[in-house]
């Protein structure tokens, strides 16, 4: 691949270093040092900890500064961010002072690519629509490459993409806040707050979202929400064509959801109805939502049918409203990616009943108070853990239907109690749904080991 082969004639003799050896890093780790380059991996975690991951990279021949020091000093001359760093970190700062390049696998990426890329970003949703847009391409014949904050790096399989296939690539706002590159399609399922735990504030958080589509051309696409303020304010600023998406209302050029339930797609062109929404396999409207955002995306690219064929059999996403088992007629169902308030109401809403719901986590600094009324109204037993615990909690109670709710909320220390605990009096026909409003990483390393926990206990039961 010509590009990648002057990017790497380039850096030729160049030391690289990559902070952290998660997942999106080990395969590149491993690339650079099978092609020769001098590696350096910066992790805060100790040897120990590190395993046999830390085994591999030895073998590898790349050397490894570990502990609470790992950044001083750094002597590389091209750094490598973890999506999960802060972009303004001092010592990314001070290695930037001396010259020393801080990128990051996705910048890269974008940069090298030699194929047509789709970016999806967005608060809530954009695993789901991501694979839904991938499984669209892939069934209308596409040679498709899915990746991003999915869990897989592309920069790793450059070498493999060849032009005339897609990458379609999920993105979160660590990822895009320090993009400068645009994928040649962008969907932005809504924004609201999240992550502000890491962000400076909200405006910091918008503005990384707007990357997305800040550096795209005349010849570009991007597909906004209607009914997100935030997305929708996003309009005046896009180069080239503008779609939007609406479960509420008709749109002027784009995919809605019209009064009888049916998926609606209006171009310059003209309007036609492709399919009703009960045709959608998983649950849930925040799932028609998806739906609309992806078929206003790949529209002109994939056929109509195509797409209903995709909605009729497309299982979903692990961890997204996941289907665990059934215990005397109780269901358990694993929603371990809400991790944010506007995450959890999508769930709460997904089920045509009450629910029993286990939430709680780490304090990412967002507001629950959106997240209080609709617990009321949605669930018949809040069983609560970690840090956010009492905030939940303060929410729900100052919720203005809380007095008549019925409402019954229990505290749980860890989620093998929450499971027991919302299991105690359930009857056949309730629903279970680990549904947490918060992130993991007070008890757990990310929301899939938590959902593979929960999943654990629930089959254990």
């Amino acid at each position: 691949m010509e590009r990648f082969d002057r990017f790497l004639s380039d850096i030729k003799g160049k030391k690289l270093a990559f902070i952290g050896a998660g997942v999106s890093h080990l395969d590149c780790i491993r690339m650079f040092a099978e092609k020769g380059f001098a590696v350096t991996v910066r992790d805060k975690n100790s040897r120990e900890k590190m395993g046999p991951v830390a085994d591999e990279l030895q073998r590898l021949g790349v050397r490894l500064v570990l502990g609470e020091d790992y950044l001083k000093d750094i002597d590389d001359d091209i750094v490598f961010r973890t999506p999960g760093m802060r972009f303004t970190d001092e010592d990314l700062e001070a290695a930037r002072r001396r010259d020393i390049i801080v990128t990051s696998e996705m910048e890269l990426f974008f940069a090298l690519c030699p194929c047509r890329i789709i970016g999806v970003t967005g608060s809530d949703g954009k695993t789901t629509s991501t694979t839904i847009i991938a499984a669209f391409m892939k069934e209308q014949g596409y040679t498709v490459h899915l990746g991003g904050n999915i869990g897989r790096a592309l920069l790793p399989i450059i070498e493999q993409v060849k032009p005339d296939d897609w990458a379609v690539v999920e993105l979160s706002s660590f990822q895009l806040i320090s993009m400068r590159h645009s994928p040649d399609i962008a969907l932005i399922t809504n924004v609201a707050p999240n992550h502000l735990d890491m962000h400076r504030d909200m405006e910091e958080y918008v503005d990384a979202k707007r990357n997305l589509y800040a550096h795209q051309d005349a010849f570009s696409k991007t597909v906004l929400n209607a009914h997100n303020a935030i997305t929708r304010s996003f309009s005046p600023d896009v180069r080239g064509k503008l779609y939007f998406f609406d479960r509420f209302e008709p749109v002027e050029k784009g995919a809605y959801l019209d009064r009888d339930g049916n998926i609606c797609m209006r171009t310059p062109q003209g309007e036609q109805k492709l399919f009703h929404k009960s045709e959608i396999k998983i649950p849930g409207e925040h799932n028609v939502e998806n739906y609309l955002g992806a078929i206003a995306t790949v529209w002109g690219l994939v056929e109509p049918e195509v797409m209903r064929h995709v909605a009729n059999t497309f299982a979903g996403v692990e961890h997204r409203i996941e289907f665990v088992r059934e215990i005397g007629g109780v269901k358990f169902y694993n929603d371990s990616i809400a991790s944010s308030p506007t995450r959890s109401i999508a769930g709460l809403y997904a089920f045509s009943q009450k629910i029993i719901m286990i939430a709680g986590g780490y304090d990412k600094k967002i507001p629950y108070e959106p997240l209080g009324p609709v617990v009321c109204e949605r669930v018949k037993k809040l069983v609560l853990m970690g840090a956010t615990a009492p905030k939940i909690e303060a929410a729900v109670r100052a919720a203005g239907n809380f007095a008549g709710s019925g409402l019954e909320i229990v505290h749980a220390s860890d989620m093998q109690q929450a499971v027991k605990l919302a299991f105690k009096g359930a009857q056949s026909g309730d629903v279970i749904s680990l549904s947490p409003a918060s992130a993991s990483f007070d008890l757990y390393k990310n929301f899939e080991v938590r959902g593979r926990h929960f999943k654990e206990i629930v089959n254990s039961l």
